[in-house]
């Protein structure tokens, strides 16, 4: 266990393959990370979140007279989305975990980077556009979110160093 921490160390050295897989599933970890925090926001837009989604998908249909019945069915569509993507997470973890390659970790650093990003961007550009006084979501969800992808991040670097460092093992065993 002591290896698998010191080796989720984004800026730790990696000297055998051993600590190199164990850092290379140092991103499997961080999307479990994010399926956990999916799951707490599936279940909050299915219980309290679900009424908030509704009103303001309601106001939203107001504004085009022929869109009235649609936000049922759209709040409906974004918790079945929320829910196909937790299970492309999950899959995607497992694969990280049992078959480490670097692709999945690039992948995620991407999408964290651009969460991250448009999230800080999001709260700055708030009053800007309007939306200042009706927040889209509590702060708990927000801060917390963002909290977790700043902690997937480091933890995806880690697996993209580690991902690199068994290539290049494997490539020194070849010869």
């Amino acid at each position: 266990m002591t290896d698998m921490v010191r080796a989720m160390n984004p800026m730790g050295a990696i000297s055998n393959a051993g600590e190199a897989k164990a850092a290379a599933r140092a991103s499997a970890i961080a999307i479990f990370l994010g399926v956990i925090w999916g799951l707490v926001g599936l279940a909050w837009m299915m219980g309290p979140g679900a009424e908030m989604m509704e009103a303001a998908m309601a106001e939203a249909a107001a504004a085009s007279p022929g869109a009235e019945g649609m936000a049922g069915m759209l709040a409906g569509a974004a918790v079945g989305f929320t829910g196909f993507l937790i299970l492309c997470q999950v899959i995607l973890g497992l694969v990280q975990w049992f078959k480490p390659n670097i692709v999945i970790p690039i992948l995620f650093t991407v999408l964290v980077v651009y969460g991250l990003g448009t999230g800080v961007l999001a709260l700055t550009m708030a009053d800007q556009l309007g939306m200042g006084g009706t927040p889209q979501a509590p702060a708990w969800q927000t801060w917390g979110g963002m909290a977790v992808m700043v902690v997937q991040l480091i933890l995806h670097v880690a697996g993209i160093r580690g991902a690199s460092a068994m290539g290049k093992f494997r490539d020194a065993q070849a010869y």
